[in-house]
């Protein structure tokens, strides 16, 4: 008796070319965002608009090249997705710099988004199988640990605008802790499934809540004392927040255990507290939470004006938006990275803001999908964990600029300019394409030759 042949499932063509048709919408999405900012600032179409529209449309159908041969079976939405993101991005970066804003510059940016797409397809091309990154869970951790307290060192080290949170790089700067968040998510989804049985054990129980063991505090002990050392050394309140939020969404996605989430919460409660009675830069960031509109505030240096000027912006914006290249973005402080969202909400309005949001959110929904269809825990948390890292980072952003919650230092993702978070961000999309594949693609098929089937007509 023979032994059967297994067929590979045929891989699914329509899927490749409705993905491929999405990439062109994008891009044809941000070529009519380019020659409506030419058209509304000077009634000419951009000179530069075929050039960027060409660069960005190679770099995307490079990707979508090394998605279709090394990862066919992912999920086809989110490349065209991440695609539009990083399109209206540029678009925004090149309003700026036509308004002169301060360190706007839509090549640059363009460049990151070379960079990014190389680091995608370099993702995706080595690392073919993402449960081998299961066996690097305390090197990942320890690369983690270095990324993030670098900044801290004498001679690479570079504190600006009152934040140590960068390194020195040949022909600029460099923000590890942007890197760092990857790989302690690595960490985290290692440990947590290697781990989750013994933090799944209930203790005492405190009115409706089993409380865990005093024992299994550890972790989650250790993770709220790095975001403080975050925080009090590099004075980094939005990585601080980002690293204990994520590792709290991925220990409940671990355990199902609402009291980690409950303790979580008094944790940083509590830390923050602590934060803002001892620290200056918390104490004002507070203040201005408080009191935005407050006089003495506005004018005062660190003040409130970058965060007044963003909410005067989304308000003259109203509905509809004063459309592509007629608002006034220049006003806002910092319009190219912390605060693109307002810059885009005078222009868009609020029906472009919540198109927008809605963007990420699906973005993120895919991500989800991938984390409930994956065969296997680790895959499970590791993609939970890094659509959470995303959502949350929009959630942060978004309601720092609306006085939601205090203002972090976060930018938005694929959207504000800067190299760091651009990069990282490409290798977590790589990281999601990657984990989707596997969980999309369908087991291979049996074949039985004559003989088999031949013992089984007997």
């Amino acid at each position: 008796m023979s032994t059967p042949s297994v067929e590979p499932v045929p891989l699914p063509a329509k899927r490749r070319l409705a993905q491929l048709a999405m990439l062109a919408f994008a891009v044809v999405i941000t070529l009519g965002a380019y020659a409506n900012v030419g058209l509304a600032i000077d009634g000419k179409i951009p000179s530069g608009m075929l050039t960027y529209g060409l660069s960005l449309g190679g770099f995307m159908l490079a990707a979508y090249l090394v998605l279709a041969k090394f990862a066919p079976w992912a999920d086809p939405l989110i490349l065209p997705l991440v695609t539009l993101i990083n399109g209206l991005g540029l678009v925004m970066i090149y309003r700026l710099e036509e308004v002169d804003a301060f360190g706007a510059s839509a090549n640059q940016q363009l460049l990151y988004t070379a960079i990014g797409v190389v680091l995608f397809a370099v993702t995706l091309v080595v690392l073919r199988d993402h449960r081998a990154l299961q066996r690097l869970t305390y090197t990942a951790g320890a690369v983690g640990l270095v990324l993030l307290v670098s900044p801290l060192l004498p001679l690479i080290g570079e504190d600006i605008n009152g934040a140590r949170i960068w390194i020195k790089v040949p022909g600029g700067q460099l923000q590890p802790a942007e890197f760092a968040k990857l790989a302690l998510l690595v960490f985290f989804a290692g440990y947590l499934v290697a781990k989750r049985d013994v933090l799944a054990l209930a203790g005492r129980r405190l009115l409706f809540i089993d409380l865990p063991r005093a024992r299994d505090l550890g972790p989650i002990l250790i993770t709220w004392g790095l975001s403080l050392g975050v925080l009090i050394l590099q004075k980094d309140l939005g990585s601080s927040l980002l690293i204990f939020g994520t590792f709290i969404a991925m220990l409940y996605i671990a355990t199902q255990r609402t009291s980690w989430v409950l303790i979580g919460v008094l944790l940083f409660v509590g830390g923050a507290v602590l934060a803002g009675l001892i620290f200056d830069h918390v104490q004002a960031r507070w203040e201005v939470y408080l009191n935005p509109a407050d006089p003495e505030l506005f004018v005062k240096t660190g003040g409130s004006e970058q965060l007044m000027q963003g909410l005067f912006a989304m308000s003259e914006g109203g509905v509809l938006g004063t459309g592509f290249g007629q608002g006034h973005p220049e006003r806002i402080p910092l319009a190219i990275s912390d605060f693109i969202f307002p810059a885009i909400g005078e222009e868009l309005g609020l029906t472009g803001l919540m198109a927008l949001l809605m963007v990420y959110a699906l973005l993120v929904e895919r991500g989800l999908r991938t984390s409930i269809a994956a065969r296997d825990p680790f895959t499970k948390l590791l993609a939970g964990g890094l659509s959470f890292l995303l959502a949350w980072q929009v959630f942060i952003i978004v309601g720092g600029v609306t006085n939601l919650i205090p203002l972090t230092g976060l930018v938005t993702p694929f959207m504000s300019q800067g190299g760091s978070a651009l990069l990282a961000n490409w290798i977590l999309i790589a990281l999601l394409v990657r984990m989707s594949d596997a969980a999309r693609r369908p087991a291979p098929q049996a074949i039985q030759d004559e003989g088999m089937t031949q013992v089984f007509q007997r």
